[in-house]
C-alpha cells in the first residue's frame, strides 16, 4: 500500500475509533467519512463493509487479548488467569459501544470479517476456562460459547447508564459463579 494511502486508511481508523466509542457501532459511515474529511466512496474503497472497518480497527486489539490469554496460561493460576482475561475482555468490549452484538452474529457467520478474530478469541477464553476446569476451580457445566457470552452479558452492563455504576460489582458476582474454588486465591481473582 502507498505511504499516502496508508496514511488515509489510518486516520480513517483514528476517526472511526473515536466516532464508535461516542455513538456505538450503528455510527453512520457517511458520518464517519465526513469526520475524517473522506469522501464515502473512499472509506469504502478501504472499508467495504462495516464489519470490514471494524475488523480493522479492532485486529490489534483482537491479537492483544489472545495474546494475553496465551500468557496467563504460563504466568498464573488457573482461576486467576481466567478471571484476569475476563475482566481484560469486557474492559475491552465496553471501549466500543454494541460491539459485543456484531461478535456474537459473527462467531455464527464464517463469511463476516469478524469471524475468524472471533473465533480465535473465543477460543482463546476456552483454552482458559478448561484449564481452570480441569484443576477444578471452575464450573464444568460451562464451555467458551457461555464464557464468550457472559462477556456479552457484562459489557452490556457497561452500556446502560442506570446499570453501568454496578458493572464491578456484578462482573464479580459473575466471576464468583463460574469459580468453584473457596480459597483465598479464587475469592481474590474474583475482586
Amino acid at each position: 500500500m502507498r505511504a499516502d494511502a496508508r496514511k488515509n486508511r489510518d486516520h480513517v481508523l483514528a476517526v472511526a475509533g473515536a466516532a464508535i466509542s461516542e455513538h456505538g457501532v450503528d455510527v453512520s459511515l457517511r458520518d464517519i467519512a465526513r469526520r475524517a474529511d473522506v469522501g464515502l466512496a473512499t472509506l469504502l474503497r478501504h472499508f467495504p463493509t462495516r464489519e470490514a472497518l471494524l475488523e480493522a480497527l479492532l485486529h490489534t486489539s483482537f491479537e492483544e487479548l489472545t495474546a494475553k490469554a496465551g500468557e496467563l496460561e504460563t504466568s498464573s493460576s488457573p482461576e486467576d488467569a481466567l478471571v484476569s482475561w475476563l475482566r481484560d475482555c469486557v474492559a475491552w468490549t465496553t471501549e466500543y459501544r454494541g460491539v459485543t452484538v456484531l461478535m456474537a452474529a459473527a462467531i455464527d457467520d464464517p463469511d463476516s470479517a469478524l469471524h475468524a478474530s472471533c473465533v480465535t478469541l473465543r477460543a482463546a477464553g476456552a483454552r482458559l476456562l478448561t484449564r481452570a476446569q480441569a484443576a477444578g476451580a471452575a464450573r464444568s457445566d460451562i464451555d467458551g460459547t457461555d464464557l464468550f457470552a457472559l462477556i456479552a452479558a457484562l459489557a452490556w452492563l457497561g452500556d446502560q447508564p442506570s446499570l453501568a455504576p454496578r458493572a464491578d460489582h456484578l462482573f464479580d458476582v459473575v466471576a464468583s459463579a463460574i469459580l468453584t474454588s473457596t480459597g483465598s486465591g479464587a475469592a481474590d481473582a474474583a475482586r
